[in-house]
């Protein structure tokens, strides 16, 4: 790759090694911080057009795949099923509900909790879920390869869990950002 190639039309160097003395400039401080946070958002988004594509033709959306999938194994109640995917409780009970209406799931007894009803997968939603299957272990091999192995995912998601640990743990000195222990004053910051 030619150096031109690393300097994008504001003429801010995309190479990754950082130049001698560079870690005290501001300016290209917030271009890898922006660079990093920039790369960190599109995940999810690429992530979710993805899922949604390998989910439509099975008459599932992202969310309803993810809701299933997480009672393939074992019935669960909706707060189980926030806890283990990260959601709301609200957005995993609407989505149960949604999915108990398709006839992909259903609402079961729970011995343990007389209110927290139980989500099942139907044979119907275990079926939606088995048309998804091929799509998903075909990006899961191709992710494989690109990432160079199952290693290289582990790097990935060590990579990510470290990245978002240091965001919540750095000090925030911005007045405008929200936690700053700064305080501004009438011609002053504090």
């Amino acid at each position: 790759m030619c150096p031109a190639a690393l300097v994008d039309r504001a003429g801010v160097s995309r190479s990754s090694p950082r130049p001698s003395g560079e870690s005290g400039d501001p300016f290209r401080v917030g271009v890898r911080i922006a660079q990093s946070g920039r790369g960190a958002r599109r995940v999810p988004d690429e992530e979710l057009e993805v899922s949604e594509e390998m989910a439509r033709p099975a008459g599932l959306t992202a969310a309803r795949w993810q809701v299933v999938g997480a009672v393939l194994h074992e019935p669960l109640p909706v707060a189980g099923i926030a806890r283990v995917m990260g959601l709301t409780r609200q957005s995993a009970q609407r989505t149960a509900d949604l999915l108990v209406e398709q006839g992909l799931a259903e609402y079961r007894p729970n011995p343990a909790h007389r209110r927290a009803k139980l989500l099942v997968a139907t044979d119907r939603g275990l079926e939606a879920v088995r048309r998804i299957n091929p799509a998903h272990r075909a990006l899961a091999d191709q992710l494989t390869d690109q990432l160079g192995g199952v290693e290289g995912f582990r790097r990935l998601a060590h990579a990510l869990e470290k990245f978002s640990a240091a965001l919540d743990t750095v000090e925030r000195t911005d007045p405008l950002l929200p936690g700053s222990h700064l305080e501004v004053t009438e011609g002053s910051v504090t």
